[in-house]
Parts: C-alpha cells; structure tokens; sequence
C-alpha cells in the first residue's frame, strides 16, 4: 500500500509539472506572438506589390516579390542622412543622460542633505507623472530661452533653442531628460546595494567624493551604467512626441516617418495627394517603420545579453 501510494504521488506531481509547464509554454508563445505579429506583418508588407494588397490569396506571403517599397521609403525619408542624425542625436542624449543621472543617482544614495527625501519624492513624481503635463511651459522656455535673464542681459534678446539640438542637450545635462527619473532610481538602488566598507576605505586612503565616485563607485556600477544606456538610447531613438515638437524641420527618423504619406502623395499624384492610393501610402509607410526599427534589432542582437546580465545585477529586480 505504501509503494501504491507513493507511486500515485509521484504520477501527481508529474501531472501537475505537466500542466504547469504546457501553461507557461501557452503563456510565453501568446507573449510572443503579441510582440512578434506586428513586426511580422510589416515585414510581410514591405516586400508585397502594390497589386498584392487587393488580392484575395494574398496574406502573409506575396504573390509578387519587389523592393519598391524600400526604394521608395529610403529616398523619400532620405534614409542615410536621417539614421546618421538619429544616431547622432541618440548617442549624445544617452551619454549626457548617463552621466547625469549616475551623478544624481549617487548623490541620493550616499550623500545625506537636507531635504534629500523631498527632492528624491520629486524624481519619483517625474517617474508617475506624464511629461506632457509640463510640455507647454518648457516649450515656451526653449523658445524664448533666457538662461533666467543672463542672455537678454548679455545680447539683448533671448535665444529660439528649437529646431536644434540643444533642448535635448540640456534636459540631457541636467537629468531631465525622457525618463530620467527612472534612470536615478536605478542608480540609487544599485549604489545603495555597495558596502559602506569600500567607501570608507577610500575615505582612509584620502579620497575626496569625486574620486571615490570615480575610481570606486563607477566601475562597480557597469550593471546599472549598461541597463542605462540601452533604455535611454532606445526610448530616444524611438521618441516621437518631444522629438517632432523640438525639431521640426531636422531629418530624423520620427519626422521623416510621420511626413512620409504625405510626401509619397506629393511624389505619385504630382502635388495632388489627396487622390493617392491611402492602403498604398500605409504600405510604404510601415516598409519606413521596419526601417528605422532595423538598427535597433541589430543592435540588440549584438548586446542582448550584456542587457539580460545588466538587468538581473540592477535594483529593477532587488
């Protein structure tokens, strides 16, 4: 009877890693599918015909394969010119983001100040608080900007920092930038995760704060510095709001995706885009969002998994 028993609960637990295991798989194949079908379905569409969107057989794969639609969406978007800019811009903002906010992120996890609580409150209330709560009086403070009266005072007039980079410098510099909130957490959590022990050391050995953070602080925080740098570069790369509100004549890739209909219009109805074909436009279109989405998964596959090993040492998941 014991041996019957044993056997019986043997068989159960087997049942139940059974059907656990068949739920987790159903649950990880619905997340990717979920996450891969759009993605798919453009890669689909960039290489179908234009006849293909009216066929009745075709779905996923196309009964005329052609590259006209990659052609044409790299010559209206003037590709080349906008992945340099975008790239450009994206480096820059997440390399001022990072040190920034790794400065920031230091100082509320080591250096006790007054008011320290009530200023980190506010870094977390950047975190809860949609950014386009405060986008009109920033806007206006980019266009007229007066470096609080010292440039009037030095030139006569204020300076317009739109349509440059420089609205994107200086959030960047000074860790208000698109998400920074979340970046000085993840900072503070993974400094406040350092023994005291190796600070106080470098204290003993003569060490001022800066070059504590510099020698000590920094090179056991790659981690962190890598989760950083990845979220930065690819929520600005990806950035469509701010990007096509501060610049709107650059070329980059937000701007140039969102004239690209109207430009193809311009182009194939010789000005008059309102009888272009608009199934058409959307086609082209989604054939520029695979592109200017392309680096970004090459680059992942080159990285991933630093990203994976980068996450799991960060407070994200302590």
């Amino acid at each position: 009877m014991g041996t019957l028993h044993a056997n019986r609960l043997l068989s159960l637990e087997r049942w139940k890693k059974w059907i656990w295991s068949f739920v987790r798989l159903t649950l990880i194949a619905g997340l990717a599918f979920v996450i891969l079908y759009p993605v798919l379905q453009k890669i689909s569409t960039a290489f179908k015909d234009k006849s293909d969107l009216y066929s009745p057989i075709v779905v996923w794969l196309p009964e005329h394969y052609t590259l006209d639609n990659f052609i044409k969406a790299i010559g209206i978007m003037d590709y080349w010119q906008a992945l340099l800019n975008t790239f450009t811009l994206s480096a820059l903002t997440t390399l001022l983001t990072a040190i920034s906010c790794a400065l920031a992120g230091y100082g509320f996890a080591r250096l006790k100040f007054k008011g320290s609580q009530l200023l980190f409150a506010g870094v977390i209330l950047t975190i809860l608080v949609p950014p386009i709560t405060i986008l009109i009086p920033v806007y206006l403070n980019l266009k007229d900007f007066s470096l609080m009266g010292l440039i009037p005072l030095l030139t006569g007039k204020s300076v317009n920092l739109l349509n440059t980079y420089w609205p994107f410098i200086l959030t960047s510099a000074t860790a208000n930038s698109l998400k920074a909130g979340l970046y000085i957490f993840i900072f503070r959590q993974f400094f406040r995760g350092i023994p005291k022990e190796v600070e106080e050391a470098a204290y003993i050995d003569g060490a001022g704060v800066g070059k504590t953070f510099y020698r000590i602080m920094l090179p056991n925080a790659i981690p962190s510095i890598v989760t950083v740098l990845l979220f930065s570069f690819v929520w600005q790369w990806n950035d469509s709001f701010f990007t096509t509100t501060y610049l709107t004549s650059s070329k980059v890739m937000a701007t140039q995706l969102g004239s690209l209909p109207y430009n193809l219009a311009i182009l194939l109805e010789d000005g008059a885009n309102s009888k272009a074909d608009p199934f058409y436009l959307s086609m082209v279109q989604d054939t520029g969002i695979l592109l200017a989405i392309l680096p970004l998964i090459i680059i992942y596959l080159f990285v991933q998994r630093y990203f994976v090993e980068s996450i799991e040492r960060t407070g994200i998941v302590g």
